[in-house]
Formats: structure tokens, C-alpha cells, sequence
């Protein structure tokens, strides 16, 4: 059984949370770093958009600035996603495509959200896999409503995964520092949205402490992957990198605001 290096649950900006993620990346193509799982939160609360994505098409940034949301662009694909800085947690993995046993992605997805799946199951919920479409990365769904989304990027043979697990979701929140173009109000996309996104507490009908589901997704991670995951930090080389990410690219409006066809 393979030993992975676990971080421990922490919370950050938005620009730290993705320079970290960049910086582990670094790090493990470098191979001076062991294959990771992270666990964080945002805060303050936070819009990510996908690397390629135009942010004016995405985002209601006015309604963000009021509301002090950050915004940030991923180095990873997919689509725009709030991230609530009291009913999310989010993972990122962080290993070479060889001790995942694939090079496939689509399989890369179905094995790390094989994790996802064990987590709840952990917490009493049946969840399960999509493999998405040309249009949306694969997720997690609970009858038929997503509950975890995530977005990938893959460099030297090895990947990063990052996505979230709603614990708790307010719609109304989450769609006034969304765009949507065909909508006339917020309301008419919550009404949609009601039907299409889901939470753990809602479908558990009770409250899962942060400190709950950190627990039942490491556990899920460590048997899905088999893996045993011990907990440590980050090294001096990834916090110097991170420091330097964070404010050099993902605090800076040029990587944020440019259109996706600038995006590197």
C-alpha cells in the first residue's frame, strides 16, 4: 500500500487556495514532493472561474466587489463555480498519472471521485458518478442532483484535480455573483437550480460538522484509492512558491480579468 501525504483542513483567500494547489503541482512534476490530498475552505467566500473561461461572460463582478466575494481564475479547465466560505469543502489531488494506474482521464475522474463516493457512503448517503459531457466535467451526483463538481489539469504525467462537496447551499447566493445570460432575474435560476443542485445536509436532513465530512473523506479517499494517507505540511520550497503565485498571479487582474484566449 502506497503512503500519500494528507494536509490538514485549512482555510485561506482565494488566490492562496489556488497558488497552494499550483505550488504542490510544481512540486510533484519536480518529484521533491509526494503524491497529495488537500482539504481547504474559502475565506472570504469566493468565484473561481476555468482557465479558459472569459470572465465577463461568467461572473457578475460588480455584485462581487459589493459584496466582497474574490474572484479568481484556476489553472484547471471547467466551469465557474462559488464557493461558499461557511458550506464547502473542497479536495484537490495531487498525484503522477502512474500511481493512479491511468492515463486516461475520464478514468482519473472515476478513480478520484471513487473517494467521493466512499465519503458519503460514509456519511449515509448514496451517491454517484458522472461522467459529464462536452459541455460539463464530470461530478457527483445524489438522485439525480449534483452535489460535487471538479476540473482538472495535467502536466508531465501527473495531475491535479481539485472540486467541491456541498455541505449546505444557498442558491440565491450563489447566483447573484453568477452570471447567466438568458436570465432575467436571480430567482428564475434558483427555481431551475432547485431541481439540479443538491447539498449533504439537505439529503441527510441534519447538520455534518466540517470536522464530520473532512473525517469521512479521508477515510473515503484512503480506501477508494487505497492509499494510506499520513498527515504533514507543506514544504519551505512549496510555501515560498505559493507566497510568490499568490501575489505575482492569482491576486493579480491580469491572470483574473484577461480573455481566455491570453489564458497560459
Amino acid at each position: 500500500m502506497q503512503a500519500w501525504r494528507l494536509l490538514k483542513l485549512e482555510t485561506h483567500d482565494a488566490f492562496t487556495n489556488m497558488a497552494v494547489d499550483e505550488a504542490i503541482l510544481t512540486s510533484r512534476i519536480a518529484d521533491i514532493a509526494p503524491n497529495t490530498i488537500r482539504f481547504y475552505r474559502w475565506k472570504p467566500s469566493a468565484v473561481s472561474i476555468g482557465k479558459f473561461q472569459d470572465i465577463h461572460n461568467e461572473v457578475q463582478l460588480d455584485e462581487c466587489r459589493k459584496l466582497g466575494v474574490d474572484v479568481v481564475r484556476r489553472i484547471t479547465g471547467g466551469g465557474t463555480v462559488y464557493h461558499d466560505a461557511e458550506d464547502e469543502i473542497t479536495y484537490s489531488v495531487v498525484a503522477s498519472k502512474q500511481d493512479l494506474h491511468t492515463s486516461d482521464i475520464a478514468e482519473v475522474y472515476a478513480r478520484i471521485y471513487a473517494g467521493m463516493v466512499e465519503a458519503l457512503k460514509t456519511l449515509g448517503i448514496t451517491a454517484d458518478f458522472s461522467e459529464g459531457n462536452q459541455k460539463t466535467c464530470p461530478n457527483l451526483t445524489i438522485k439525480g442532483k449534483k452535489v460535487s463538481g471538479s476540473a482538472q489539469a495535467h502536466k508531465s504525467a501527473v495531475v491535479l484535480q481539485h472540486g467541491t462537496l456541498l455541505l449546505n447551499v444557498d442558491l440565491r447566493k450563489m447566483f447573484i455573483v453568477l452570471r447567466v445570460p438568458w436570465a432575467k432575474t436571480c430567482m428564475q435560476v434558483v427555481d431551475i437550480a432547485k431541481n439540479k443542485i443538491t447539498s449533504i445536509n439537505l439529503e441527510l436532513g441534519r447538520k455534518v460538522s466540517i470536522e464530520e465530512a473532512n473525517d469521512a473523506l479521508t477515510k473515503g479517499f484512503e480506501k477508494a484509492l487505497n492509499v494510506k494517507l499520513n498527515e504533514s505540511t507543506l514544504t519551505a520550497y512549496e510555501l515560498e512558491l505559493a507566497e510568490k503565485l499568490s501575489k505575482e498571479k492569482y491576486a493579480n487582474e491580469q491572470w483574473n480579468l484577461h480573455a481566455k484566449s491570453q489564458a497560459s
